[in-house]
């Protein structure tokens, strides 16, 4: 029964598993993911936390026996859930990524606008300079 609930979790991961007894009858599993050989995607940490099961022997086989309703299985459902999410996010970011480098050799690329020359509008005077019609011998009149 134990190995029927955690194929969903061998699909994907190689497991490792720590059982200990302990006083009164309380039984600790404690199951290890890894990655599997020959799996090309890369894990994240919280998929590879361990799952501890602390409870009575009869206790984490009445919690098995419940496959996928079960807590393990949910908790299985749950990383899933979350390791797609996160490829998901992965995947977003990669492609924003490319666009981005792509938008970049884009623009430097592409030649660099020159600015247009106006030739019917005449310029204006800059501020502080003489009147067209001032001489530089003669003090400037503001009449």
């Amino acid at each position: 029964m134990l190995i029927t609930n955690l194929l969903p979790l061998l699909g994907s991961y190689s497991l490792a598993f720590d059982l200990v007894a302990g006083a009164d009858g309380v039984v600790t599993l404690i199951i290890i993911p890894r990655v599997a050989e020959g799996k090309s995607q890369k894990a994240e940490a919280g998929e590879l936390h361990p799952i501890s099961i602390i409870a009575t022997a009869a206790e984490i086989d009445a919690e098995l026996a419940k496959g996928a309703e079960g807590a393990l299985g949910g908790l299985i459902a749950t990383r899933k859930t979350l390791a797609d999410q996160i490829a998901t996010q992965r995947d977003a970011a990669e492609a924003v990524r490319a666009a981005s480098a792509e938008a970049a050799k884009a623009k430097a690329a592409s030649p660099s606008p020159k600015p247009a020359v106006a030739t019917s509008a005449p310029a204006a005077p800059a501020p502080g300079a003489l009147p067209a019609d001032a001489k530089s011998e003669e003090p400037a009149s503001l009449w």
